[in-house]
Parts: C-alpha cells; structure tokens; sequence
C-alpha cells in the first residue's frame, strides 16, 4: 500500500491499535442528504462519547469534528464513483473520522490562496485536525483525520 500523509510532522495521537473504542460506522450512496446524515451519526456517536466514556471534549471540538466530517463526506460524494463508508471511532483520549471510498486519486492539499474558488477542503480539515492521513486501499482510498482529546 502506498501511504501519503497529509499532516502536521509530528504525531500527536501516538495511538496503538486496541479493541478499546467505540466504533460506529455507515455506508452512505450519495442520495441527496447523505452528507447531513454523516453529520447526524457523527453527533450521535459524540453524545455517546461523553456519555459513555467520559470523553472530555474541548470548546470547539463538536464544532471541528463536524466540520471534517463534512468537508471529508462531501469530497467522497463528489469525486468517487460509488458508496462510500464514514467510519467513527474514538475513546476518552482520541477521536478519529475515516472515509473510504472508491476513487483511487489522493487528494491534493493546495497552498493557502483566499483567491481560490474552491479546492479549500484538504486545508479545512488539515488545519482542524491534530493528524491527516491518506492511503490507497484495495477499494479505493482511505482517509483519516484524528483528534486528540483534552484529558
């Protein structure tokens, strides 16, 4: 697999895999919608967060989750050819957002041009998050966005 990583250089979330997180996920078609749908199951498993696993959100943390949720959903909807997953997964200490979908083309990360119609999504999410990752997968591509929790 080829990965790129779309990220500030240091990595923050120094997280390892475990079976310890709530995890949700759904698969989303592109009707009409979808995109406010992302953002309701995104809501729900926050609320779930903090209810369940104490998970200490920051001031602008449902804010900027909810953002990036928006901003990765809707560059799945435009630019793939098919469904695309939202995946959800986070403990007290972390949260991240995962998109897989079926293109095969990596984003593209602009430099910063208030000039430029469009093409702002990357930026949005890169400057929200505390880590951007970017690979190619056997269905397409996957992309990550985490956060590190206040603790």
């Amino acid at each position: 697999m080829k990965e790129q990583a779309i990220s500030r250089p240091d990595d923050t979330c120094n997280r390892s895999p475990s079976s310890d997180v709530l995890l949700t996920a759904e698969v989303f078609d592109g009707e009409p919608g979808c995109i406010a749908q992302a953002r309701a199951l995104a809501d729900r498993f926050l609320a779930q967060l903090v209810a369940e696993w104490m998970a200490a959100l920051g001031d602008n943390t449902r804010s900027d989750l909810m953002l990036a949720v928006s901003e990765l959903v809707t560059n799945a909807d435009r630019y793939s050819h098919g469904p695309y997953l939202l995946e959800l997964e986070g403990n007290a200490r972390h949260i991240s957002v995962t998109v897989y979908d079926t293109s095969t083309a990596l984003p593209v990360l602009y430099s910063p041009d208030p000039g430029r119609l469009g093409g702002h999504g990357m930026e949005i999410v890169v400057a929200l998050c505390d880590r951007l990752t970017a690979e190619l997968v056997p269905v397409g591509k996957r992309i990550r966005a985490e956060f590190q929790l206040s603790t």
